[in-house]
């Protein structure tokens, strides 16, 4: 987690942190750039903010006061207009090996070792040989090791204890899994929403 507090009439691409948006009800939604952030601002489509100053935009000088117009940009920012109900924010997010490494803190759910991504693997908790799906609720991180080892059969016939359950992350920490570069209150809010039994509350 990060802090930051820019100020740039010119920034460079990846200079500012990403904004949260969330929709009118205060319902975590996705995450955008500073100048799709800076269009919401212009056209006065942000309801309320949260959070810190993330950054500040200087544009040009008013020839009549002088004075140089500036967008003040918020960390995390409510959308008008938007709402997305609490079933869209429940829809299962795109399974992928970062996210999954990401959900199971990197951690081989049979050996119980932390490794980097290049020596992490996907485990189907039930092979494909065995009609297993590749679902979030079947899939769990393992050491390249532990997977050979495992081969095609279930835990219980390779007689290898998983040490966590697989879970289903819910929008909100799908939005912690997808950004590295996440402010401390931006993580603080999100927080509040993930589910009782993801990792993140255990490694916080």
């Amino acid at each position: 987690m990060i802090h930051s507090d820019h100020i740039m009439s010119a920034p460079k691409p990846g200079v500012f942190p990403l904004i949260l948006t969330l929709d009118a009800n205060g319902i975590p939604h996705r995450w955008i750039t500073w100048q799709h952030a800076c269009f919401y601002y212009a056209k006065d489509q942000i309801a309320w903010t949260a959070g810190e100053r993330a950054f500040t935009v200087l544009g040009g000088y008013n020839r009549v006061s002088g004075e140089r117009s500036q967008i003040v940009a918020s960390s995390i920012v409510a959308i008008r207009g938007k709402a997305m109900g609490m079933r869209a924010f429940s829809q299962v997010p795109p399974l992928n090996n970062r996210e999954l490494f990401h959900r199971d803190r990197y951690l081989c759910a049979y050996c119980g070792g932390i490794l980097p991504a290049s020596r992490l693997t996907r485990d189907h908790v039930i092979p494909f040989s065995r009609r297993g799906r590749d679902t979030w609720m079947n899939v769990v991180t393992a050491c390249r090791s532990c997977n050979e080892r495992k081969s095609d059969r279930t835990p219980e016939l390779a007689n290898m204890e998983l040490l966590y359950l697989p879970y289903v992350p819910n929008r909100a920490e799908y939005l912690i899994l997808t950004n590295r570069r996440i402010l401390a209150d931006q993580m603080e809010f999100l927080a509040q929403h993930v589910p009782a039994q993801s990792r993140l509350h255990q490694a916080a």
